[in-house]
């Protein structure tokens, strides 16, 4: 098992909708524009996990509508 950090910006929808997808962290404004949006929600994750789950989480993470960019890094090991 190893520690990873998760972020991901899911773009302004309808609330029930944003719900659905994350815990609200709050809306910001981008610093570019992505898929033509200037906000986005952003929410940030601590995991441990299999590498192989987290090859599973970022697949899944690239074919989901919702989300505008996500990045997945390995987190320091202390």
């Amino acid at each position: 098992m190893r520690k990873y950090e998760v972020i991901f910006i899911v773009k302004p929808m309808e609330e029930d909708a944003t719900n659905a997808v994350i815990d609200r962290w709050g809306k910001k404004r981008l610093a570019y524009e992505i898929k033509d949006n200037t906000e986005g929600f952003y929410d940030l994750f601590y995991v441990t996990a299999e590498p192989a789950c987290m090859a599973e989480c970022d697949r899944v993470m690239k074919i989901t509508d919702e989300l505008l960019k996500h990045m997945i890094v390995r987190a320091d090991e202390d």
